[in-house]
C-alpha cells in the first residue's frame, strides 16, 4: 500500500531566524508589534524592519559574550519589548531559549535553573535578588535590564548596555538553524516531580501557532493584515504562540503585560487587534462587564473579529453572542500542538472538536488499549510527520520515556468521545490543579507547605472554584504538640511559592486519611472540599496578587 512522502519543512517556513530576515526584506514598513502603554493611553509600533534591526544588534551583544548556536539563555522577563527582542535574539543565533516564570522562587526556581544548563540569565533586579541563597549551579553571569541595586556573591552582573552589540559584527551560525533543532525550553508543571522542562523544536511550535488560528483542515483564517493580541506571557507556550502565527504570515502582534478584565477593551482599541485567545476564566470576567460605550448586543463594536476560547464554556458562547465575533477552540498542551479543533462557533460546552489534519488521536484506558465509545479514558496523541510535538524532557529521560511509550504521547488529560465524534474535556489525570490560568504541581506545593517545622505531612488538592477553574486547598497534619497560625502560615509560604501557588484554603487533620498502601486519599479530601473547620484566606482578608514590574 504506497505511503504519502514525508518531507521536511524548509527553514524559511518555520526558523524564527529565517521568517524575521524575510519579512524586514519583504515587507520592511509594515507593523509587526504593537506594544500598548494602559497607563499613558498610547502605542508604540515597530517594524519589521526595526525589529529585525533590534534584534540583529541584541543577537550580536550576546555572541561577544560568549553565546553560540545550540547554547541554553535563561530569560526571566515580563511581557515587553525587551523580551521580545532577547527572545528572537537568542533564537536568530541558533541559541535556546528557555523562559522562567516571573512568579517562580524557592526551591522551584533553583530547580529551574539547575535544569536549565545555562551560564547566563537576561532578568531584572527584583526578580535577579530571589537566586540569594540558592543553588545557581551554572549560572555565572546575570544581565541586569533595570538598575535596581542587587547583591549576589559569585554572580557576575552585566548592565543593560551589554546588550547594545554591533550588528556589523555578528557571524552567522556555525551551521544552518534547522527545524528539528531546540528553539526553546518552557517549563510545564510536575505532577508527580519537580516542574519539566519541555524541549520544542522550530517545527513544533510553528506547527502548534499556526493551528491556533486554523481550520482542523490546516487552512489559516489570518493573513499579514491581522493582529494577535499577546496577553498571555511569554515564559508560557500560550504566549509564544502569538508572535510565531504572525512570523508565518507577516501579521502583527498586539503586546500586552497581561491580562486585565478593565483594561481589555481599551487596549483592543489602542492597538486595533483582531484575534485573540482567552483563556480559562477570561471569557468569564469580560462578559460580566456592564454595557460597554457604543456597544450594541450581538454586533462587534471593535476590531475584534475573532477569538480562540479555551476552554468552551457558557461564558464563552455567551461572549460570542453578546460581542459578535466568530468563536473557535481546541485543545493544546505544551507538549502536543492543537491535536483537536472544532469547528467555526461551536456550541458543545466542554467540547474541543476533532482531530486535525496530520494528528493522530486516541482515548485509552490504563495499559493504551481503546475504551469503548462514550466512555472516558485518557488522551494520547501523535504526529504523521516528525517533530511536530515536543521530543522529550530537558534533562529527564525517564519523564520522557513514561510520556512517550508505545510510541505515543499521553497527555495525562482524561477525555470521551461522543457520538457525533466530537471530544470533550472530563478532567486531568495527573495530580495537577489549574487556578486563575496557570498550572499548579500539587508536588511543589506540598514541598513548600512541609517546609514549616509546624507541618508533619501535607496533601494539595483542587476544589470547586465560584468563578470556574480550581481553587487550592492544602491539608496539613501537624507535629506532635504543634500549633499552626494560618496567617502566619500564608505568611511562610509568600517567599517561596509563586502568587497562584499560596493555597486559599487550609485544613488542620490529626492525620490524613491514607490507602492501605500509606499513600495519602486525595480523592477523599476532593470529596469532602471546603468543610466548616476550613480557614479560608481570602476570607480572612488575606489577598495576594501577581508582582508588578
Amino acid at each position: 500500500m504506497p505511503v504519502d512522502r514525508c518531507t521536511a519543512p524548509p527553514r524559511e517556513h518555520t526558523v524564527l531566524r529565517y521568517q524575521l530576515d524575510h519579512w524586514a526584506a519583504a515587507t520592511p514598513g509594515a507593523p509587526c508589534a504593537v506594544f500598548d502603554d494602559a497607563a499613558a493611553a498610547r502605542t508604540e509600533t515597530w517594524t519589521w524592519a526595526e525589529l529585525h534591526a533590534r534584534v540583529r544588534t541584541t543577537a550580536a551583544a550576546l555572541q561577544a559574550l560568549g553565546v553560540r548556536q545550540g547554547d541554553h539563555v535563561l530569560v526571566w522577563l515580563p511581557n515587553g519589548a525587551d523580551c521580545l527582542r532577547v527572545w528572537y535574539a537568542i533564537n536568530y543565533l541558533g541559541a535556546v531559549y528557555v523562559s522562567i516564570n516571573t512568579a517562580y522562587r524557592g526551591g522551584l526556581l533553583e530547580h529551574v535553573v539547575r535544569n536549565s544548563g545555562a551560564t547566563l540569565a537576561i532578568t531584572l533586579a527584583p526578580l535577579a535578588e530571589r537566586l540569594a541563597g540558592l543553588d545557581r549551579a551554572r549560572l555565572a553571569q546575570v544581565l541586569v535590564l533595570d538598575d535596581g541595586a542587587l547583591d549576589l556573591p559569585g554572580l557576575q552582573r552585566l548592565p543593560r548596555s551589554a546588550l547594545d552589540g554591533d550588528a556589523a559584527a555578528l557571524q552567522p551560525p556555525e551551521r544552518p538553524i534547522e527545524p528539528w533543532d531546540t528553539q526553546a525550553i518552557y517549563f510545564t508543571s510536575g505532577t508527580t516531580g519537580p516542574s519539566k522542562g519541555v524541549l520544542s523544536s522550530y517545527n513544533h511550535l510553528g506547527v502548534m501557532a499556526r493551528h491556533t488560528v486554523a481550520t482542523r483542515e490546516g487552512a489559516m483564517f489570518v493573513d499579514a493584515g491581522d493582529r494577535y493580541l499577546l496577553n498571555l506571557p511569554l515564559f508560557h507556550v500560550g504566549g509564544l504562540v502569538a508572535p510565531l502565527a504572525m512570523l508565518a504570515v507577516g501579521g502583527s502582534v498586539a503586546v500586552l503585560p497581561g491580562f486585565d478584565t478593565a483594561g481589555f477593551w481599551p487596549s483592543i482599541q489602542r492597538t486595533s487587534t483582531t484575534v485573540a485567545i482567552l483563556l480559562g476564566v477570561m471569557a468569564a470576567y469580560l462578559v460580566k462587564q456592564a454595557p460597554l460605550p457604543g456597544e450594541t448586543p450581538g454586533q462587534r463594536h471593535t476590531t475584534l473579529r475573532h477569538v480562540i476560547g479555551i476552554p468552551l464554556t457558557e461564558e464563552t458562547l455567551a461572549f460570542r453572542q453578546r460581542f459578535g465575533v466568530q468563536l473557535s477552540t481546541l485543545f493544546n498542551m505544551s507538549e502536543v500542538s492543537c491535536p483537536l479543533i472544532s469547528d467555526l462557533n461551536p456550541v458543545k460546552i466542554a467540547g474541543c472538536g476533532r482531530p486535525r489534519a496530520g494528528m493522530q488521536v486516541r482515548i485509552v484506558d490504563a495499559h493504551d488499549f481503546d475504551v469503548a465509545p462514550g466512555e472516558t479514558g485518557e488522551l494520547i496523541v501523535r504526529g504523521d510527520a516528525p517533530w511536530t510535538l515536543n521530543h522529550g524532557y530537558n534533562g529527564d529521560p525517564e519523564a520522557t520515556a513514561r510520556a512517550w511509550r508505545n510510541g505515543w504521547f499521553h497527555t495525562g488529560d482524561a477525555f470521551r468521545q461522543d457520538a457525533d465524534g466530537e471530544f470533550f474535556f472530563v478532567d486531568r489525570i495527573k495530580d495537577a490543579i489549574r487556578r486563575r490560568g496557570e498550572n499548579i504541581s500539587s508536588f511543589e506545593v506540598e514541598s513548600a507547605v512541609t517546609l514549616h517545622p509546624a507541618v508533619r505531612e501535607a496533601a494539595a488538592v483542587a476544589v470547586p472554584s465560584a468563578d470556574s477553574e480550581d481553587e487550592l486547598l492544602v491539608a496539613v497534619a501537624l507535629v506532635e504538640g504543634a500549633t499552626l497560625d494560618p496567617a502566619e502560615f500564608i505568611a511562610f509560604l509568600r517567599p517561596r511559592l509563586a502568587h497562584f501557588m499560596v493555597p486559599r484554603y487550609l485544613r488542620v487533620l490529626p492525620e490524613l486519611p491514607k490507602t492501605p498502601t500509606a499513600k495519602v486519599q486525595k480523592v477523599a479530601l476532593r470529596a469532602e472540599g471546603v468543610t466548616p473547620d476550613t480557614w479560608d484566606r481570602e476570607a480572612a482578608g488575606i489577598r495576594i496578587g501577581r508582582d508588578r514590574f
